[in-house]
C-alpha cells in the first residue's frame, strides 16, 4: 500500500492487486516483461482500477497507478458501506456484494478487499463465484459498483425508493 496524492493534493491510496510475469521466448534466449494490476482509491467513495505493462516491475507499477487515477470512479454509500446487495458480472466471474452492519469489517478476498479498502468501505460481505482469476474478479467488482449507482438512480427516475437495509 502506497500513498500518493493526485493533483488537488489529495492523498490517494494505491493497492497492488497481481504482478504477472511474461516471458518470450526468442533467438537468443528469454525475454521478460511485467504487467501489474493496480488499484487507487481516495478512502470517500471514489476507486479506479488499471494495468499497467512495462519491461521492469517499478515502471508497470507506474504506469498502473497513472491509468488507475484517471479511471476513477464514484461509488454510492450509506454511511461506511453500500446501498443494498447486488452481483457484479464479467467473464466466467461473479462477485456478491452485500451491506453488513458497522461494525462487521470487510470480509473479502484479497482482491475484492483491496478495492473497498481503497474505496473507503468498512462494512461489507462479499463471495466470489465462478472464477479466482485477478483481473475478471476487479472487473466483476467494478461492475456490480457501477450497476449499483444505476439501481439508485433508476429508482429515483421511477420514483421508487430503494430498498435500503434497516441498520443504514
Amino acid at each position: 500500500m502506497r500513498e500518493l496524492k493526485d493533483k488537488n493534493d489529495q492523498e490517494l491510496i494505491e493497492k497492488i492487486v497481481f504482478i504477472n510475469r511474461v516471458a518470450k521466448v526468442v533467438k537468443g534466449g528469454r525475454r521478460f516483461s511485467f504487467s501489474a494490476l493496480s488499484v487507487v482509491g481516495d478512502g470517500n467513495g471514489k476507486v479506479g482500477f488499471a494495468l499497467g505493462k512495462a519491461k521492469e516491475v517499478p515502471e508497470a507499477l507506474r504506469k498502473a497507478s497513472e491509468k488507475a487515477r484517471k479511471a476513477m470512479i464514484q461509488v454510492p454509500m450509506v454511511g461506511k458501506t453500500i446501498p443494498h446487495d447486488i452481483v457484479g458480472h464479467f467473464g466466467a466471474g461473479k462477485v456478491l456484494l452485500k451491506p453488513a452492519y458497522p461494525g462487521t469489517g470487510v470480509i473479502a478476498g484479497t482482491v475484492v478487499r483491496a478495492i473497498m479498502e481503497a474505496a473507503g468501505i468498512h462494512d461489507i460481505l462479499t463471495k466470489c463465484l465462478g472464477t479466482s482469476n485477478p483481473h475478471n474478479v476487479v472487473h466483476a467488482t467494478f461492475d456490480g459498483l457501477k450497476n449499483l449507482e444505476l439501481s439508485i438512480r433508476r429508482a429515483k427516475y421511477r420514483g421508487r425508493k430503494v430498498d435500503v437495509h434497516p441498520f443504514l
